[in-house]
């Protein structure tokens, strides 16, 4: 595991900083002030427990069973029983960076310091992020409110002895994977399973992952796009900053004057009038399409962020000078992340839409403006990249599916106590499928573009686009023959999603 950690504290973690827990295996501690604050409000939980003050998910039952009361002496019990009880879940486990983004993420509410768990508790959920000890949580089973009761269950199992984990590749009994991690398995005490399974976290998880492989792809479609305009030997007056500034949609303003840095210095592209007055929609108008998905990505980065610092469990501990007490609220409802999710899915979609229009101009010899049949010379015997734009078409297809919004949804559960719901870790699941598709279908199009330049001659690229173009180069050779075709796709994909094809060009500019 990376040596390099992030400080939790509950209020200044960003995007990046999850994406490196999950994704890139940093470890995490906890900030010294977010440990102070854990104290107070277990001390609060005590005194409740101690007085036998009727509280919610203290010591009364869930859901519809709120008004049952619950004795002293069955706290524990309550507690590991709502574990077990609500681990219900359904399908395959999600993903290692998923799970362990769930895992910081609950970490990171709980250092707020208002959810009264007990220092040790969360320490124990500390410690196995660090460790490697990966809880199996199946997909399916949250319908979003209260919180992802499911899959944050299935999380907390192998704290207390039960479930299924992942440690050091091997999948083992929740007991035997914190034994051979070396860390001892908990009773929880009052409050503690609610704290931990009553949140946003699992679609938080998903959400994160699919927002900052948007904002990779936002900029990379731009990559692509300048690119696409060089191999087809686009009209650039359609990036004229006074076109765009008429009409000034931030998103629309900077993916224009993105392409303009991008292709600056190239021979490839052509002035209005020289080879056509104008070019098809998938060239002309990608400022528009680009910048509506841009701006819908910047509004959902910011919903996102937002709640990665939110306490979203129920209920919340508050004290003033003269009183603390336990308020029961709302914060554990999904729809801040369902509605962002479902957004997220649709602008993605969009942008493959797009990305796929143009790699059809390029192969298409009714419209790729002089270049050969599906980007080969000896096509017939050769299909060339023919069969490109059938898993690109395929994609965006499946895409158009998946974007049709989950969180216009709602089953009451709990026996119609909780009678308005979420369904956002559908709705994220949904964006994260999304995001990879459109990371691959930018890779897709960006390996048909350098075909494409071949035959235009690579000395008329640009500067910033030359060097794309060498680093596709640098693994994926010109195709002049037929080939196995899938081994040189993944490696586009490769330098997508791990951004290189991005490093590369803010390496030379900065993008907007």
């Amino acid at each position: 595991m990376n040596s390099n950690y992030i400080v939790l504290d509950g209020e200044n973690v960003s995007i990046s900083d999850i994406v490196k827990i999950g994704r890139f295996g940093y470890q995490a501690v906890l900030s010294e002030n977010a440990a102070e604050k854990i104290r107070k409000s277990r001390a609060v939980v005590e005194r409740i427990v101690e007085t036998e003050t009727r509280t919610y998910g203290i010591n009364t039952g869930f859901g519809r069973l709120s008004t049952v009361a619950i004795s002293k002496e069955d706290n524990d019990q309550l507690q590991r029983n709502l574990i077990m009880s609500h681990s219900t879940g359904l399908g395959p486990c999600f993903s290692t960076e998923i799970v362990r983004s769930m895992m910081a993420l609950r970490i990171n509410a709980l250092a707020r310091g208002i959810s009264g768990v007990r220092p040790e508790t969360l320490n124990t959920l500390l410690e196995m992020l660090n460790k490697g000890v990966h809880p199996c949580v199946p997909e399916r089973g949250s319908v979003g409110a209260s919180g992802d009761l499911c899959p944050l269950s299935h999380m907390v199992l192998p704290m207390i002895g039960l479930g299924k984990a992942e440690y050091r590749g091997e999948i083992l009994d929740g007991a035997e994977a914190m034994k051979r991690a070396g860390i001892d398995v908990i009773t929880l005490k009052a409050k503690e399973g609610l704290a931990l399974n009553n949140g946003t976290c699992a679609m938080m998880a998903a959400g994160v992952l699919a927002t900052y492989d948007a904002l990779v792809a936002m900029k990379t479609a731009d990559i692509a796009l300048s690119l696409s305009l060089e191999a087809l030997e686009g009209v650039i007056d359609a990036f004229d900053p006074r076109i765009h500034e008429s009409r000034p949609h931030k998103g629309q303003i900077d993916c224009a004057a993105n392409v303009r840095s991008i292709t600056r210095g190239s021979t490839m592209i052509t002035r209005q009038g020289e080879k056509r007055i104008q070019d098809a929609y998938s060239l002309r108008c990608a400022p528009a399409v680009h910048g509506a998905s841009r701006d819908a990505i910047r509004y959902v980065e910011g919903i996102v962020t937002t709640e990665i610092n939110s306490v979203t469990d129920n209920p919340l501990i508050f004290e003033s000078d003269d009183n603390a007490h336990a308020v029961s609220g709302c914060n554990f409802h999904g729809q801040p992340i369902a509605v962002a999710m479902d957004i997220l899915g649709m602008v993605l979609a969009e942008i493959c839409d797009i990305s796929e229009r143009r790699l059809e101009r390029m192969i298409n010899p009714a419209l790729n403006n002089g270049l050969p049949a599906f980007l080969t010379e000896d096509s017939g015997l050769n299909s060339g990249f023919m069969q490109i734009q059938f898993p690109a078409a395929s994609t965006v297809s499946e895409n158009k599916v998946l974007a049709h919004p989950a969180c216009v949804d709602s089953i009451p559960t709990s026996g119609n106590q909780e009678d308005h719901v979420s369904m956002g870790t559908i709705s994220a699941r949904k964006a994260k499928t999304i995001s990879t598709h459109t990371l691959e279908l930018l890779a897709l199009e960006l390996m048909t573009a350098a075909q494409a330049v071949d035959f235009r001659g690579i000395d008329r690229l640009s500067p910033v686009t030359r060097k794309v173009y060498d680093l596709i180069r640098s693994e994926i050779p010109h195709v002049d023959d037929d080939v196995y075709m899938y081994p040189l796709m993944m490696k586009a994909v490769d330098m997508v999603k791990d951004e290189r094809i991005l490093k590369t060009v803010e390496a030379e500019l900065e993008l907007w």
